[in-house]
Parts: structure tokens; C-alpha cells; sequence
């Protein structure tokens, strides 16, 4: 053994070595500093990788901008459709100095802008029939006024039917009123006779400058002689002559425009306050009545709910997007393993590689927001004309984009990117550093406690939602649905491994798909879950609203038997008889089976109108009444009480409908058993009554009410008990039908109230346009027609919710069935080298779509299905302690849309199988 001893320069002493020194502590300067260049080189990283891998990189911009693009637009229609104050009184006003409304004929007071008033003192007395005279006495010498009337209802006769249309009154030979208008095309309306219609109603009613524009009933024609547009309604509408329609009274809608001299001060408004006019100033000197949008501080307390279920639906797509980018970002971490090893190699901690994988998102969020901004806004600009036409009906304000949405857009987008890019970060920084440069891949553990914490979160909301489905709360349904989604997607990568392991005795090539998938569950679960979240949500909805449907149509209550048709008209004092109408029904309906109805009246001299309604025996009367509030043992009372039995909506104010009838109408009214008919009829002869409803029945009488509804509700102008019959089985609502002899003996007339026409089916609408048309001549005409059910067919938005669903479906299998495709190009490869068919390839790539599709749909319906039980139970179970007993929900299962998403992952496998090339990649050869 060898000692080496130090050598020493001669007359030198030993120096002892000194102390190791403690690193200093990094400040928090310096930890800062560390964090930027950390942060700095990762995004420098992650830009060139994004400029490297351009097919996914246009991929995750693709679904990030997409719906950025959509909000923005929607932003930005929003903000230029939203009028400021000014530009509410610029177009009320046009080119006048103020608005008046004639409101009160009592001192009222307002505020700066005239959006709203109130009554100083007394009550209200609508202002009586003033003139432009009068109005223009309250103002300042040499001061003009012109009269607007808006909102008058019109009908007119169309090219095909009669239209109903807007109508304004106003004089545009006036400045005042044309500063109101945009004229497109003609002039104004001089004359009675003339009008000025929109470009809406020209093209409705095919008019021309020139022609004529009839009334519905033909009673009055009008020529058209201009074009003019309301920048405040784009519909249909027509400009009439002040002299066209007399003035015959205050209308609600009638207002006043004034040009004054001077200025319209705080003195000249409280001037005319204390007269009852309400004044609009073009220039008010307050500050504006409210904003159009701001944040949650501005937002009233009974909005909070939807403001809370706007965020949570919010944030259920916004899920939706982090799941289907999710699978992109896993496949760009897994190709790059060997470089993030060598970040590793080179003393990169943990913490760095995850902010090297992280900047990926925050590169692609950022650039993803602002395509997405950039192309939103610029279509709500140029698509503005058409969205002012079709969607707002109105002209909107300045150009302008909402900028704290958009920031607020541009936020949610760039957190998009990184929650997508979250899972793979933590993936990559727990890999094996040498298998990573060794190019291996390791194998995912599946970790127990992942799979404890999504039983758990499905559970739990499970759970959240029944209980917000029992209080009849949408934000907390919702809340419960994100937890039991976020639990099924902690739960997927463990079934997918589980199925891995079934998959040994299938064929070879779902056998390698489900292989694929458990070796690359990073990209797979997030695709599988955004399969199931989609087809989740359809399912749960659609479960809903089928069963919503039933429960309407076992709940609704026919007004007639079913294909009749109640014929009203609109004005009393021109009637056709029944031969006109029968004829009418005859040729255009092809029945001839019309009766004329009659209805009850005052006596002229006593005049007003009467409420004639049968009374319930005191034995019959429920004790309770559904407005009150009952304790849970007065419910459970009420439930089992026989007279509280009836349905529902008779707890709220049942109607009896009372007609005048000699049996005539029975048959059509009722649709009843011809002895019952027969009976009911000699009841009638002989001076009595008839009732569809049994209760109001007692001892061979029906006690009837006659109450002077002018006079006060409790002011009973005659009752009397006459000899009644209950009609059995009657079809419709219920009725109360009194003989010439009966209303002789309660002091009442009978009057003409339309016609009842029986039809065995439903008319068409065109049908019943002929039929209106047929009787044009005696004016207009409203008609009930009976469709035997509850109005509205679910069945289009039910197959819209499985379309949405399944087109998410397509995409995520094959943007997940792509990027596995470039992954396994190395397996493919092993493939072709070992003699497999070039088919294998094809038949690969269907197995993986139908892995993805097939496995998201199957979780995605099972969730759903459970979703929409769990709900309409605790809805049902909310409801069996409630009284009045509303009808339950049934469960039905939406099989539209299961035989659409049946069809999905079909449809998935077969465009897979159509978008992959056969031939197997063969890799250059070493010699």
C-alpha cells in the first residue's frame, strides 16, 4: 500500500482546509426568476413542438377554437343587439327634442329617462281622449307635437291566407315621425287610403308599390305607396295614415313626439309631471336606468339560479372539450418521452417536466383563443344584417364585442389547454427515466385508489342529484351530474383494463385493439369518456322529456271531442247563418254536421257581463283549498278525503263553460251515449238543466249562480235550483247546459257564440285556411280545433339530442382511432414484417373504433338511463306527499334515441374502416 503524502513548498506552514459552505437559501426573488426562465424555455419548447407535430397541433386548435368561435359570436351579437340608454332614446325619439305619454290624469312622478313612473298620491286614473292641441298647450310657445300609435293588430288578406300584421299610426309627411323610419323605396302615405309597409310584409303579402292591401274581412283596401323600415321591428308591418284610424280613445300604446324651442329642462318635466305626462328628454341629465350586462355583482337575486345553471352546463362542455383534447395531448407526451428523458438526464426535476408538457396547453389554449376570438368576432360583424333579420327582428347599436367576455372566453380556452394537457404532465413526470430512452414503454399501474375515489363521486352524485331533483333544482341536478362524470372517468382506465385481460380470447385483431387501449389508457379513457359524457347526457334528457310527454297526454283534459271544431267570430255584429256555414263546412271541410252554440247573457237593461256557474252541494265541497298552506298531516288528510279526489287542475278554479242548448248540440258537445242524449235532451224540453260533472247534482237538481261580474265577484244577481241531469260519460270540459225555460226564470238572453262542426279527424291547416276563406265575406274568424292530445311532438328534439350525441361520438372514436393509428405505426409495421394481410390493418382500425365508440356508448347509457330514474323517482317521491296529487312521471325509455346510438358506434366502425389505407407500412430494410 502506497501513502502520498502532500507535498510543501519550503518555508510554508500548513494551511487547515476550509469549512464546506451551505448553499445559500433562494430568496424569493430568485425562486421567481427560476420560475420565469423555467416557464420561459418550456413555452419556447412547446412552440417549436407545436410547429413540429402540425396535424395535431390543427387538431387541438380545431376543437379549442371552435367553440370559442361560437361564444364570441354569440358575445358579440349580444353586445351590438344590447342598446346603451342613448341609443334607446335616439331611436324612440328620431329627430324630435322628447317623448310624451299622456299617462294619468293625477300628478305623477319619473325618473330622469322616463322608463319609469308612479302615481305622487291618490290612485291612478287613466288620462282621458286628449288631442295634439291640448298636448302642445302644455309646452312652451311655438313648440310642435305629432301623434304615434304602435302596436295596433291588423289582419290582411295574403296570396295564400289571411296575415296577421303589425300596424303603426303615424303622419311621415311630418319630420317629427319620418325621423322614425328608414324609407327604402316610394313615399309617404298622404291620404287615408294610402300605406307604407316593411320589406318584411312586401315580401309576406307579395306586394308591390302601387297594389293594393285588403283587409281580411274586405272591408277596407289600402294602396301601397312606399317602403319604409323600423329600425326597433324588422317583421311584418304597415305604416297607416293618422286618418285611416280615427282616435277613439287613449290607447295604452299612443305617444307623443315634441319639438320645442328650447331645451328641455328639469322644470318644463316637472311642469308637465303634474299633469300625468310622462316625458322622455333627449338628453337626460340622471344617470342611466341599468346597465345591459355586467358581472355577478349586477345580476338580481332571483337570477342567481339561472346564472348558476348557465355556469354548470358551462362547465359540463367545457368537460367535454378537455376530454376530447385530451387524447391529442396523451399521444404527443408519449412520442415525446425520449426528449422530456433527456430533460430528465440533464437535471430537469419533476416540476419541470410537468410545466414543459403543461406549456403545451397553455400554447395551443392561447393560440386556439385567439383563431376562436379573431373569427367570432369578425362573423358577428359581417353576419350582423342577417342575424338583426332572422334572430333579433331589430337593428342593432354601434359595433362593438363585449371585451370582458371575450377575455373571460379567452381565459376559459387557454384553462382548456391545460386541463387537457393536466393528466399526461403527471403521467410524464412519474416515468421510468431510462425506459424512456430506451424508447420502452412502461406500463400503466392501475391504481386502487382511483378507482375508490370514482365509485365514490358517483355515488356521492347520485345522491346530489336526487336530492336537487326533489327540490326542483337545475344547479344542483346538474352539480351531482359533473360528479357522477367525473367519477366514471376516474373509473375508466381501471374497466378498460379489465376488459384488456377479457380481450385474450377474442380474435387478433380486437384482441391488439383492446391491447392498445389499456397500453395507451391516457388516450383512450379520455376519448371513451367524452363518448359517454355526450351519450350520458342524451340519454338522461331524452328519458326526461319522453317521460314528460306521457305524463301531459295522461294528464290533458279535451275541450271537445276529438276532430270537432268551435267556430268564434270575431265580430258579433256581422254573422252568417247556418246555412252559410254549413255550406262552408260542407265544400271545404267535408262535413255538413254543424250546430249552432248559444251562451248566456244579461238582460240588456241591466247589461255588463254574467257569470252563470252551477254550485256545489255543501257535502261535495273539499275542505281544503289548494292555495293554502297545509301541514303534512292536513295534506295526508286531503289525500284520503273522497271529495278531494278530482284531478288536479279542478283544485285551481275549475271553469264550468255555460251554454244554452234544446239538445241540439249534445251530440257534437259531447260526443255521449245516445240514450244518455235522448234523456239529457227531454230534460232540457221540459225547462231543466244539464251538467257533465255528477257533483254538482243533488236530489235531482243543480243549483245555479247568476253573478254580476261588473257589479263586484260577490254580487249574486239571481240563483235558483232546477231540475238537472248528469250527462254520463262525457267527452270535453266541463259544461253547464240550460234550457230557453232556465235562463227565462234566472232574468238572463241567449246570444250567438259561434258554431260547433264535427269532423271525424283533425283538418289540415290548409283546410281550415279554405274554410276561414269561405266565410271572409262575414269577417274574421277564430277556430279551436280538437287534436285529441297534448299539443307538441317530441320525438324531432328527441332525435336532435341523439344526432348531437352521436356526431360526438363519431368524432372522439375517430380522432382517438387516428392518433392510435400513428402511434401503432410501429406495430403495424411488426405486422407486415411477420406476413399478416394488408386487411388487418382496415379490420385493426374498426376494432379500435368500436372499442371507443362501442365501450362510451354501453357506459354512456347505463349513466344515463340511471340519471333519468334516479330523477323522475325523486320526483315522483316528492310528489306522493304533495296535494294537490299532481301526476307522476313514468319511466320510459327514449328508444329514439337508443336506436340512434345503437346505430352510432356502427356507424363509427364503418367510417374507420372506409378512412384507413390497407396497405401495412413497411420500414426501410438495413443491409
Amino acid at each position: 500500500m502506497t501513502t502520498r503524502r502532500t507535498l510543501r513548498l519550503p518555508d510554508r506552514t500548513d494551511v487547515p482546509a476550509p469549512r464546506p459552505v451551505a448553499l445559500p437559501v433562494r430568496t424569493g426573488r430568485r425562486r421567481f426568476a427560476e420560475l420565469t426562465g423555467s416557464w420561459r424555455a418550456a413555452l419556447r419548447i412547446a412552440r417549436r413542438e407545436a410547429r413540429r407535430a402540425r396535424r395535431r397541433t390543427a387538431l387541438v386548435l380545431a376543437m379549442i377554437a371552435l367553440p370559442v368561435l361560437v361564444l364570441a359570436f354569440l358575445a358579440a351579437s349580444y353586445d351590438m343587439a344590447e342598446l346603451t340608454p342613448q341609443e334607446r332614446i335616439d331611436r324612440r325619439l328620431g329627430v324630435a327634442d322628447a317623448e310624451l305619454r299622456w299617462a294619468s290624469q293625477t300628478a305623477i312622478g319619473q325618473d330622469e329617462w322616463g322608463e319609469s313612473w308612479y302615481t305622487r298620491e291618490g290612485e291612478h286614473v287613466p288620462a282621458g281622449q286628449v288631442s295634439a292641441g291640448q298636448v302642445a298647450a302644455l309646452l312652451p310657445p311655438g313648440s310642435r307635437v305629432t301623434e304615434v300609435r304602435v302596436r295596433i293588430p291588423l289582419s290582411v288578406r295574403g296570396p295564400e291566407r289571411d296575415e296577421n300584421v303589425a300596424g303603426r299610426v303615424l303622419d311621415l309627411t311630418d319630420p317629427l315621425a319620418r325621423g322614425l323610419v328608414r324609407f327604402r323605396a316610394g313615399r309617404a302615405p298622404q291620404q287615408p287610403g294610402e300605406v307604407a309597409v316593411s320589406p318584411a310584409a312586401l315580401r309576406r303579402l307579395d306586394l308591390r308599390l302601387g297594389h293594393a292591401l285588403t283587409m281580411a274581412d274586405g272591408s277596407r283596401a289600402y294602396t301601397v305607396v312606399g317602403v319604409v323600415e323600423f329600425p326597433d321591428d324588422l317583421g311584418p308591418v304597415v305604416a297607416l295614415h293618422p286618418g285611416a284610424v280615427p282616435r277613439t280613445g287613449p290607447e295604452a300604446d299612443s305617444i307623443w313626439l315634441a319639438d320645442v324651442p328650447g331645451a328641455v329642462d328639469a322644470a318644463l318635466v316637472a311642469r308637465l309631471n303634474d299633469q300625468g305626462v310622462v316625458v322622455t328628454p333627449r338628453h337626460p341629465t340622471g344617470p342611466p336606468p341599468g346597465p345591459g350586462h355586467g358581472w355577478v355583482g349586477s345580476i338580481a337575486a332571483t337570477d342567481t339560479n339561472d346564472l348558476s345553471t348557465g355556469v354548470l352546463i358551462a362547465g359540463l362542455g367545457l368537460l367535454e372539450v378537455v376530454l376530447l383534447v385530451g387524447p391529442a395531448f396523451a399521444v404527443g407526451v408519449r412520442r415525446r418521452r425520449r426528449d422530456l428523458a433527456l430533460v430528465a438526464v440533464a437535471g430537469g426535476d419533476a416540476a419541470q417536466l410537468r410545466r414543459v408538457v403543461l406549456a403545451d396547453g397553455v400554447v395551443l389554449g392561447v393560440l386556439g383563443a385567439a383563431v376562436g376570438l379573431v373569427l367570432g368576432v369578425a362573423a358577428a360583424f359581417a353576419g350582423r344584417p342577417l342575424v338583426e333579420q332572422y334572430v333579433f327582428g331589430a337593428r342593432f347599436g354601434g359595433y362593438r364585442c363585449w371585451p370582458a367576455a371575450l377575455v373571460a372566453l379567452g381565459g376559459v380556452a387557454v384553462l382548456t389547454g391545460v386541463l387537457a394537457a393536466l393528466a399526461p404532465a403527471w403521467t410524464i413526470a412519474r416515468q421510468d427515466v431510462g425506459a424512456g430512452l430506451a424508447g420502452r414503454r412502461t406500463p400503466p399501474a392501475s391504481r386502487s385508489r382511483w378507482l375508490a375515489l370514482g365509485l365514490s363521486l358517483v355515488a356521492g352524485g347520485a345522491a346530489l342529484a336526487a336530492f336537487g331533483a326533489t327540490r326542483i333544482s337545475p344547479a344542483v341536478i346538474l352539480t351531482g351530474l359533473i360528479l357522477g362524470e367525473l367519477g366514471l372517468v376516474c373509473c375508466t382506465p381501471t374497466l378498460i383494463g379489465v376488459l384488456a385481460r377479457l380481450g385474450r380470447v377474442l380474435p387478433l385483431a380486437p384482441r391488439i385493439a383492446l391491447r392498445d387501449a389499456s397500453r395507451n389508457r391516457a388516450a383512450a379513457a379520455p376519448a371513451i369518456c367524452a363518448v359517454m359524457a355526450a351519450v350520458a347526457s342524451s340519454v338522461a334528457l331524452g328519458g326526461y322529456l319522453a317521460s314528460d310527454g306521457a305524463r301531459d297526454r295522461h294528464a290533458y283534459q279535451p275541450t271537445l271531442p276529438t276532430g270537432h271544431v268551435l267556430v268564434s267570430p270575431n265580430d258579433p255584429a256581422r254573422l252568417p247563418t247556418l246555412a252559410q256555414v254549413t255550406g262552408a263546412a260542407r265544400k271545404e271541410l267535408g262535413t255538413g254536421a254543424v250546430v249552432g252554440v248559444h251562451a248566456p247573457v244579461c238582460v240588456p237593461p241591466r247589461g255588463g257581463y254574467c257569470d252563470v256557474a252551477p254550485a256545489l252541494p255543501v257535502e261535495q265541497v273539499c275542505p281544503w283549498r289548494a292555495g293554502d298552506d297545509l301541514s303534512a298531516a292536513q295534506r295526508r288528510q286531503a289525500r284520503a278525503d273522497p271529495r278531494c279526489q278530482r284531478h288536479a287542475t279542478d283544485y285551481y278554479g275549475a271553469y264550468v263553460e255555460p251554454l244554452v242548448d234544446d239538445g241540439t248540440a249534445l251530440p257534437l258537445l259531447t260526443n255521449a251515449d245516445p240514450a244518455a242524449v235522448a234523456t239529457a235532451t227531454a230534460v232540457l224540453h221540459a225547462g231543466g238543466v244539464v251538467v257533465t260533472d255528477p257533483r254538482y247534482l243533488h236530489n235531482g237538481l243543480v243549483t245555479v249562480q247568476v253573478n254580476r261580474v261588473d257589479a263586484g265577484p260577490d254580487h249574486q244577481v239571481a240563483a235558483a235550483d232546477l231540475p238537472g241531469y248528469a250527462l254520463p260519460a262525457a267527452v270535453g270540459q266541463s259544461r253547464l247546459l240550460l234550457s230557453a225555460a232556465a235562463i227565462r226564470q234566472l232574468g238572463l238572453n241567449s246570444s250567438p257564440a259561434g258554431w260547433l262542426i264535427g269532423t271525424a279527424t283533425p283538418p289540415s291547416g290548409e283546410r281550415q285556411e279554405r274554410f276561414v276563406a269561405a266565410l271572409r265575406p262575414f269577417g274574421t274568424f277564430t277556430l279551436v280545433v280538437e287534436n285529441g292530445g297534448a299539443p307538441g311532438d317530441i320525438s324531432p328534439l328527441l332525435l336532435l339530442l341523439a344526432a348531437a350525441a352521436g356526431l360526438i361520438t363519431v368524432g372522439a372514436a375517430g380522432i382517438a382511432t387516428a392518433l392510435a393509428a400513428a402511434e401503432g405505426r410501429a406495430e403495424l409495421t411488426t405486422l407486415a414484417a411477420v406476413g399478416a394481410a394488408p386487411a388487418v390493418r382496415r379490420l385493426l382500425a374498426i376494432c379500435q373504433a368500436g372499442v371507443i365508440s362501442g365501450l362510451g356508448s354501453v357506459l354512456g347509457i347505463v349513466a344515463g338511463s340511471g340519471t333519468a330514474a334516479i330523477v323522475l323517482f325523486s320526483v315522483n317521491r316528492q310528489y306522493a306527499t304533495a296535494w294537490p296529487t299532481p301526476v307522476p312521471y313514468p319511466y320510459l325509455v327514449p328508444w329514439p334515441v337508443l336506436g340512434v346510438l345503437v346505430l352510432v358506434p356502427l356507424v363509427a366502425m364503418l367510417g374507420a374502416g372506409l378512412f384507413t389505407r390497407a396497405r401495412l407500412p413497411i420500414e426501410r430494410q438495413l443491409d
